[in-house]
């Protein structure tokens, strides 16, 4: 296996940080949709490029959204949520991912 190889492959774990499991993505998940938490400098093309790489499926879509962090006080201590970058992959048909399962 060639160096170049390995680092695509451990470039592809660093940009997915998690996947998304609530209400609203499982629902997401009926239209072919899986939601993950990625890198804030992730980019579309290479969301695709490590979805496809990492789950061995087909991707038609990546939308990203940002969600900026909160102030939150807790116990009388005040602080600031960071922000997280989310993508939502559609893919093709026929093709799935179950998120329940590690990698």
């Amino acid at each position: 296996m060639s160096t170049s190889k390995t680092f695509a492959t451990a470039r592809h774990y660093d940009l997915i940080v998690s996947p998304v499991i609530t209400e609203k993505a499982t629902a997401a998940s009926e239209h072919n949709k899986v939601i993950f938490k990625v890198r804030k400098e992730a980019t579309k093309p290479e969301i695709k490029a490590a979805i496809e790489k990492l789950f061995d499926v087909k991707v038609e879509a990546v939308n990203t959204l940002v969600r900026k962090g909160k102030r939150k006080v807790f116990k009388g201590v005040r602080g600031v949520q960071s922000d997280v970058k989310q993508a939502v992959v559609t893919l093709a048909e026929g093709h799935s991912i179950d998120v329940t399962t590690g990698l």
